[in-house]
C-alpha cells in the first residue's frame, strides 16, 4: 500500500495562504470545500463548459486506449463524471473503482453508477501493486499535495503496460487567450455560479478552482514528474490550447540496473 510523505518534493502550485494557514492544512480545506459544493457540482460543470463535457470525457478515454475488459481506477473521481463516461465504453461499471477524499462528492457519484467506491487520497492509494489496466484523473491534479508522490503511486498500482490519463485545464500563454481565461474562470464563472445556485459555497468552490489553475505549475513540470517516477511514453496533447491530456504507461519490464 502507498505511504504518503509529508514533505512535498514537487508541489502542483504554491500554497494559497489566504485559503489555508499551512500546507498540511490543504487536504482538509479542499475536502470541506468540495463537500459543501458537491450537490451543485454537476450543474456548474455542465453549463460552465458549454455542455461539451459528456461527449469529450467519453471520446478522450476511448482515444487514449480504454477498452472493454479493462480494470479502471478513477482517482479524485468527484461526482463520477469521468467514471460514468468510462462505463459507457466498458459496457458496465463493474470493473471501475472510484476514489475520492470527499464523502460529499462520492455520495453524488454513488447515485450514477454501480462501481466500487473508496474514500482515499491520490498520494496513498489503498490498493495492491499491479492492480489496474487504466488509471484516470479528471481535473483534480491541482488538489494533490505532491506530484511525484502521486505519480509514484499511479505507477505502483498500474499493471505492467497499464495506461495513465490525466485531464487538466491549463492556463494559456497568449496575451488574448490569457485575458479570456482570467476573465471567464476568475470572474464570470464564479459570479454565474452564485447567481444560478444561490450558494456562496458553490461560488467559493469555483473561485478556488480558478485560483489553483492560475497558480498551477507549467506542463513541463508535470511531464518531468511523470518521467521521474519511471513511467514511459510520457506525453501531453492539448485541445483548444486549454485542455491538457497527460498520458503515460507503466513499462512492461523493470528498468535495467
Amino acid at each position: 500500500m502507498g505511504i504518503f510523505r509529508h514533505e512535498p518534493s514537487v508541489l502542483p502550485h504554491p500554497p494559497l495562504k489566504e485559503r489555508y494557514t499551512n500546507l498540511e492544512a490543504k487536504p482538509e480545506y479542499v475536502n470541506q470545500l468540495f463537500n459543501k459544493g458537491a450537490k451543485h457540482y454537476d450543474g456548474i460543470v455542465d453549463w460552465g463548459f458549454f455542455r461539451t463535457g459528456v461527449a469529450y470525457r467519453r471520446w478522450v478515454q476511448q482515444r487514449h486506449g480504454l477498452k472493454k475488459g479493462d480494470r479502471v481506477l478513477d482517482v479524485a473521481c468527484g461526482t463520477g463524471l469521468v467514471a460514468l463516461a468510462a462505463s459507457k465504453i466498458l459496457g458496465s461499471a463493474k470493473t471501475i473503482t472510484c476514489l475520492d477524499p470527499s464523502e460529499g462528492m462520492l455520495s453524488v457519484a454513488r447515485t450514477k453508477l454501480d462501481a466500487t467506491f473508496v474514500v482515499g487520497r491520490a498520494e496513498a492509494l489503498p490498493f495492491a501493486d499491479n492492480s489496474f489496466d487504466f488509471l484516470t484523473m479528471g481535473y483534480a491534479l491541482r488538489h494533490v499535495m505532491d506530484l511525484e508522490v502521486t505519480f509514484r503511486e499511479y505507477q505502483r498500482v498500474l499493471k505492467p503496460g497499464g495506461k495513465l490519463l490525466i485531464l487538466e485545464v491549463t492556463k494559456p500563454t497568449g496575451r488574448l487567450s490569457g485575458w479570456f481565461f482570467r476573465t471567464y474562470f476568475g470572474r464570470i464563472y464564479p459570479a454565474l455560479t452564485q447567481f444560478f445556485t444561490r450558494s456562496q459555497d458553490a461560488k467559493d468552490m469555483m473561485r478556488y478552482y480558478w485560483e489553483t489553475m492560475d497558480a498551477c505549475v507549467p506542463p513541463q513540470t508535470v511531464l518531468a514528474a511523470l518521467e521521474a517516477v519511471g513511467l514511459a511514453n510520457v506525453k501531453r496533447s492539448t485541445q483548444l490550447g486549454l485542455f491538457s491530456e497527460y498520458t503515460a504507461s507503466k513499462p512492461t519490464s523493470p528498468p535495467a540496473a
